[in-house]
């Protein structure tokens, strides 16, 4: 089992996910700067939040480009909620500011008519061949809380419909995000996780 490193920013999920790597016997270690994530086999970005605050942060702590180095060398990587809208250009939330830029694309709000946040339950539509979710049921549920998403993306290996289809999981090489929570959403989530690990 290879080591997975955390990457600690600050975010509001941190302890849950190191609560569930350590469920699932991962190795893991955090880290907060260039350094930790030189050493990193895999990588994690947890997310909760404001997509501004994340990428000033990042940038404070002078991480975006080791991040992207390590990413682009083919380190496997999971970018949790607000970690998987990171890797877009852009978002509505902080229209001034650039986001990791991995993929072309805005990270949109839930239109008015919609009741925001998304928080809860849902049902994901998967595509058949998705790594993350191997061994989970055909059309798993599983926990969201967020305003923000990524609209359904070419390299979408899962979607959901809340007031309109969303990017619910991205697969791409070795690029993996989530707009749910696997920290909170039990045994499914745990196995989302393992899967990642295992990879």
């Amino acid at each position: 089992m290879s080591k997975v490193v955390v990457f600690d920013y600050g975010a509001g999920n941190l302890r849950s996910v190191l609560n569930t790597l350590g469920a699932i016997g991962a190795q893991y270690e955090l880290v907060d700067d260039a350094a930790g994530l030189e050493s990193a086999e895999k990588i994690i970005l947890p997310g909760v939040g404001h997509f501004g605050q994340m990428v000033r942060t990042l940038d404070a702590m002078r991480v975006r480009k080791p991040l992207l180095n390590r990413i682009t060398a083919g380190v496997p990587f999971l970018g949790i909620c607000l970690g998987l809208q990171a890797l877009f250009e852009e978002s509505e939330e902080a229209p001034e500011l650039q986001g990791l830029g991995l993929f072309a694309g805005k990270v949109k709000r839930f239109p008015n008519d919609a009741r925001v946040p998304h928080m809860g339950w849902n049902e994901l539509e998967v595509k058949a061949g998705s790594k993350l979710l191997r061994n989970l049921p055909e059309r798993p549920y599983l926990y969201f809380a967020h305003s923000y998403y990524v609209p359904a993306h070419q390299h979408a290996a899962a979607t959901c419909i809340y007031s309109e289809p969303f990017t619910a999981v991205l697969e791409y090489e070795n690029v993996y995000g989530v707009q749910f929570h696997p920290e909170k959403s039990g045994a499914l989530g745990l196995q989302i996780v393992k899967n990642f690990v295992d990879l």
